[in-house]
Parts: C-alpha cells; structure tokens; sequence
C-alpha cells in the first residue's frame, strides 16, 4: 500500500507543475501560492469538517504544532515560493528535476536528527540522484 500511495502522489507531484506553470505565466509567484494555498486548505478543512475529523486536531500535543508550523514554513511558504519563482522564470522541466532531488537532503537530515541509518542501496539511488542533476544542469 506505501509503494501505491508513492506511486499516486508522484504522477500527481509530476503533473501539477505543468498547471502551476500555466497559471503563473501573467501573475506572480507569491500571489498564485496563496491563491493555491487558500484552495487546498478550504478543500482539506471541508474534508476534515465533513469526515467528522474536526475533533481530533483539538487533541493534538502543542509540540506537535510547532513541529508541523515549522515544517509549513519551509516546505509550503518557503519552498513553495522558491518552487513557483523559479518555474515561473525558467523551464518547468529542469526546475522539477532540481526540486525533486530533495531526497537527498531528507536522507542527511534524517540520519543527523532522527538516527536513521544509512544503507549501501540509499548511497547508490543518492549518487544517481546527484550524477542525473550533473547530466542535466
């Protein structure tokens, strides 16, 4: 089931960039993010409210807050807006390639800070990463 869940969220993380990019061809980044931004969390808020789910953010722990408000920053303002600058300056295609070789930092910063350990297959799939982004850039 985690390998299909992958699967459907990399098409959906491969094709979304085509519309971004379109719609960003005459406004700027930092207005589409919050445009894009308000359209996910009114979706995402209908389906929490509606699924009965409403409740349960209530019980979640204060330092689990700070833990997601933390990692909102960095992936959906910061790196977002980083994402949409740089799709709406150049070609959709390299952009994603760069941004999609995150892994790598998710690998070094996982082993440092949540004591994962790092494999022989893990090293070779992140040299690959790293000799694809030298062949394209």
């Amino acid at each position: 089931m985690v390998v299909l869940l992958s699967l459907f969220g990399m098409v959906c993380w491969g094709i979304a960039p085509v519309f971004a990019k379109a719609a960003l061809k005459n406004i700027d980044p930092v207005a589409g993010l919050v445009l894009r931004t308000i359209f996910a969390a009114s979706v995402v808020s209908g389906w929490v409210i509606i699924s009965g789910n409403f409740p349960a953010i209530s019980k979640i722990p204060v330092g689990i807050w700070w833990l997601l408000g933390i990692e909102a920053l960095l992936a959906t303002l910061v790196g977002d807006l980083a994402y949409y600058a740089a799709i709406k300056r150049g070609d959709v295609s390299l952009v994603t390639l760069i941004m999609s070789s995150s892994p790598l930092i998710t690998i070094m910063f996982s082993v440092i800070f949540l004591g994962e350990q790092i494999t022989l297959a893990r090293l070779i799939g992140a040299g690959l990463v790293i000799a694809g982004i030298i062949l394209i850039v």
